[in-house]
């Protein structure tokens, strides 16, 4: 694969410049920069950054210690190394935090448009985000502060990030232990040769805390993390239907979220392209462990899913199609708009060697930021759930070596979908929903429901059910070319009972 290839050959090109990028340390101590856990360090450490740059380059070096930060701003050529013991320590004052006039978001640390740029080490960063968060909230009620405060919580881009690196260039995260942030976590934003490995993550003390954000990147590789989240992942985001992320690793990492493990959106502008993504385990997740959703007019091609374990989960995986945001302004050179809808496709999807546990119970009961509990009455919603809409079809899915045990036990006379036309054809397209796996309430399977697709393929699955169902397996919906090959249904009490249900739906055993 020409992709992965170049992935690698990004490898190796970062191992060799985080190799000759450290040539000059500067001890923070040097520059004024208190270990003390309550001098305010933002102008030394920002006078520390801009000298090394101006220097030519090389890593701040901070000792152990509680080092008290507002906003700073990473430059060209520096790194941020944080030795064993030493954890910069997010200010709980929100007016020690810039809310950038170009990214229009606020965070502790800020890169724009920089180059050779890194966080290295064993340290760690701690927003303190709770305290942050619910200080800002005190000064908003007291009108000190102009925020939305939606829900009693103020807008997030309002709320300092951890991390946002925008437009930057030759990226290196390591190390670090990243914590609490007030909003996001880190967000890398149209950035090129981002490479990110051996972190650990534990963002679920307050609202949006998602653990990794990739929006509009290229040539990224993510590995070796472990990230606990209140809310997605690794989520991949495109703001700009002008930009998309494009040719990304993720590998050897552990999550577990209050919303989603991997995915793509919910704001899917451009597009994501050549990805691979392989042994991940997602456990204790409450929505999807994988989910991809082109619902603002994404392109989605030539992605490689290869080796998931999904523990205590809601939904497995979540291809959707949607109509949402679609509409795209095109400012002309001659100053005039026009406006069009895109055309959003996913197609050459492969998903295999999958384990996964659907419960009956909620996944992410007792966390500090649990997702909300779920409009009743349903019963557990199917494992897997491919939906395109009539007029944006998905094409080209392959889910292969996969083997999903779910608790089964649904019950009719608590909420009851037919496998009949008529209720095939009432269950709502719900095109410009938020998309996620629970959005239709009940469906008529409890294994895999398919709609609005071609060219499908299963091979080699095993659906398992632990109690009797009054659901079939598999249900496919206007699926032209489902390709069903080497698929078992265990479900107890099931002899005689037709698992496969194929409406408007060209089957192909």
């Amino acid at each position: 694969m020409r992709k992965l290839k170049t992935i690698f050959s990004f490898v190796l090109a970062i191992l060799l410049f985080t190799g000759t990028m450290y040539a000059t340390d500067y001890p923070a101590s040097d520059f004024g920069i208190k270990a003390d856990g309550r001098t305010l360090n933002s102008a030394s450490i920002q006078a520390a950054i801009d000298f090394i740059s101006t220097n030519g380059g090389g890593r701040l070096v901070f000792g152990p210690g509680n080092y008290v930060t507002g906003t700073i701003y990473l430059k060209d050529g520096v790194t941020l190394h944080l030795e064993s013991g030493a954890t910069l320590l997010g200010s709980t004052n929100p007016w020690d935090y810039v809310k950038d006039p170009y990214i229009k978001w606020t965070s502790m640390i800020f890169a724009l448009r920089q180059k050779n740029i890194g966080i290295t080490g064993e340290g760690t960063i701690n927003g303190r985000g709770f305290t942050t968060a619910n200080n800002m909230v005190d000064y908003i009620h007291r009108g000190l502060f102009e925020d939305p405060l939606k829900l009693d919580r103020p807008n997030e881009v309002n709320r300092p990030q951890n991390i946002y690196f925008r437009e930057c260039e030759e990226v290196t995260v390591t190390g670090i232990t990243l914590r609490d942030p007030a909003s996001w976590n880190q967000t890398y934003d149209q950035c090129r040769n981002v490479y990110v490995e051996g972190l650990t993550v534990d963002s679920k003390s307050y609202w949006n805390n998602d653990g990794i954000d990739i929006v509009d990147c290229e040539d990224v590789v993510i590995r070796n993390c472990y990230i606990d989240a209140a809310d997605d992942v690794f989520c991949f985001k495109s703001h700009s239907a002008d930009h998309m992320c494009r040719n990304v690793l993720i590998e050897n990492c552990v999550g577990r979220s209050s919303a989603n493990g991997v995915k793509f959106g919910t704001v899917s502008k451009g597009g994501f392209k050549d990805f691979v993504i392989r042994n991940i385990t997602m456990f204790d997740t409450f929505r999807s462990a994988v989910t991809f959703a082109a619902v603002d007019g994404a392109e989605i091609e030539n992605i490689l899913v290869d080796g998931i374990r999904s523990l205590h989960t809601g939904n497995v995986i979540f291809l959707r199609m949607g109509e949402r945001w679609s509409t795209v302004r095109k400012t002309n050179p001659d100053g005039s708009v026009t406006e069009y809808r895109k055309q959003p496709y996913m197609k050459n999807v492969v998903i295999r060697n999958v384990y996964a546990e659907v419960p009956a119970d909620k996944p992410d009961a007792g966390y500090n930021y649990e997702g909300p509990v779920e409009d009743l009455p349903r019963n557990v919603s199917p494992a897997i759930i491919i939906a395109g809409i009539p007029q944006y079809r998905m094409e080209g899915i392959v889910l292969e070596n996969i083997e999903v045990v779910v608790p089964g036990g649904s019950n009719p006379l608590y909420a009851f979908r037919g496998t009949d036309p008529e209720s095939l054809d009432g269950i709502p397209e719900m095109e410009s929903y938020y998309p996620e796996f629970s959005q239709w309430k009940e469906l008529p399977a409890w294994g895999a429901y398919l709609r609005h697709a071609d060219d499908i393929t299963f091979r080699n699955v095993v659906f398992r059910a632990e109690k009797p169902e009054y659901r079939p397996a598999i249900v496919a919906d206007d699926i032209d070319g489902l390709r069903i090959e080497e698929v078992k249904y265990i479900e107890p009490e099931s002899s005689g009972k037709d698992q496969m249900i194929g409406y408007k739906t060209n089957i192909k055993q």
